[in-house]
C-alpha cells in the first residue's frame, strides 16, 4: 500500500471533516397524549401507536 509522502495540514484535515456532523433525530407529537416521540414508534409515555394501544408504559 502506498503511504503519503508528506503530512496533510490540520486545515486540510478540518476541511474534509466539515461534513461529518451529527443530525438531530426526527421527533413528532403523539396523537393521543401530545408528548414528543420518535417517528414510526409507539409513544413511550402512553403506549399508543397510530391511535391504537400497543403496549402498557412503565410507570
Amino acid at each position: 500500500m502506498p503511504n503519503p509522502k508528506r503530512r496533510h495540514s490540520s486545515t486540510r484535515r478540518d476541511k474534509r471533516r466539515t461534513h461529518y456532523k451529527a443530525t438531530a433525530s426526527a421527533l413528532s407529537a403523539c396523537a393521543n397524549c401530545g408528548e414528543m416521540k420518535l417517528a414510526h414508534r409507539a409513544c413511550p409515555s402512553c403506549g399508543y401507536y397510530s391511535s391504537r394501544s400497543m403496549l402498557i408504559p412503565k410507570s
